[in-house]
């Protein structure tokens, strides 16, 4: 931590577009832990890559002016700043159609990158980053770094392989999942349970893990920490759309549990984020830790 007493985290990997059919907002799953994290009294950096185009500024733009360091952000002439395709079922789950090749696909670490990194306190990168050979070999560059490692997977058929996910989870220290993910790695790594808490021990103990979490939509979360299991049953809200609220949701918890906060209450305000920032339109609303601490004393 800085001499303030503030968590330094950085995240990798990609910042984009998020397109509705009516609108479109900037996110990208690490991006949005990151702006959440800084929204939380992190310290919060950001390493990616955007396109030389008016997409691209305007991300810069956003994020510089929401107090994220942006000087790992490099700016590619030859690719464009990502795009994703949201598409909303009758409840308001999200569905994604990501273009590729995307600027984000092609991350250089600049020295500055490098200097966050050896800085910092946590590293959180997802998997979707590593689709591309250029992104990949920048992430495992960072792997080797000896700093904390939050690995949010985030499957995205068809930008992943089991045996790419294995070695991710194996380079981390804690691992967040949905539930659908949990249950897919865990069979591709051979468990036979079917239970939530049977596959967390599962997977804790085959990739070596200090911590596990799994998201389960309006039904809460079970967190492993410290060797205890922790769980919240959810927060019912009119859900607006999906997007980011798992993003919110792990930003939440990794502060807490990095800046020594109790566990329980760290999940029970982490699934309170993640169901406010559902109740809005887009990944990052604005919502102060004031509000989500009203939330909980009235649910």
């Amino acid at each position: 931590m800085n001499n303030q007493g503030k968590l330094n985290a950085v995240c990798y990997g990609e910042v984009l577009w998020d397109v509705f059919a009516n609108d479109k907002k900037i996110g990208g799953a690490p991006l949005n832990v990151a702006l959440r994290m800084q929204a939380l009294g992190c310290n919060a950096a950001m390493i990616s890559c955007v396109g030389n185009d008016q997409d691209g500024k305007d991300i810069l733009a956003y994020v510089s002016n929401q107090g994220l360091d942006t000087g790992a952000i490099t700016v590619n002439n030859d690719y464009p700043t990502g795009i994703v395709r949201v598409l909303l079922n009758e409840k308001g789950s999200a569905s994604y159609e990501i273009k590729y090749p995307s600027a984000w696909d092609k991350i250089i670490l600049n020295d500055h990158a490098r200097s966050l990194v050896a800085n910092a306190d946590v590293l959180i990168y997802g998997s979707l980053v590593s689709r591309d050979t250029v992104s990949k070999k920048s992430l495992e560059a960072l792997l080797k770094c000896d700093i904390y490692k939050v690995f949010d997977v985030n499957l995205r058929k068809p930008n992943y392989t089991a045996a790419g996910l294995e070695d991710l989870m194996e380079a981390s220290d804690f691992v967040k999942f949905n539930d659908e993910e949990l249950l897919e790695i865990a069979v591709s790594m051979g468990s036979k349970h079917t239970l939530p808490e049977d596959n967390i021990l599962f997977i804790a103990d085959k990739a070596k893990l200090k911590g596990v979490c799994v998201t389960k939509g309006k039904h809460g979360a079970t967190l492993l920490w410290d060797g205890n299991m922790y769980h919240n049953d959810g927060y019912i809200v009119t859900v607006a759309d999906t997007v980011g609220a798992g993003d919110s949701f792990l930003a939440a918890l990794i502060t807490g549990l990095l800046t020594g906060a109790d566990p329980q209450r760290t999940v029970d305000f982490a699934c309170a984020l993640g169901a406010l920032v559902a109740a809005q339109s887009g990944a990052n609303p604005e919502i102060s830790i004031l509000q989500v601490e009203e939330f909980l004393q009235r649910a």
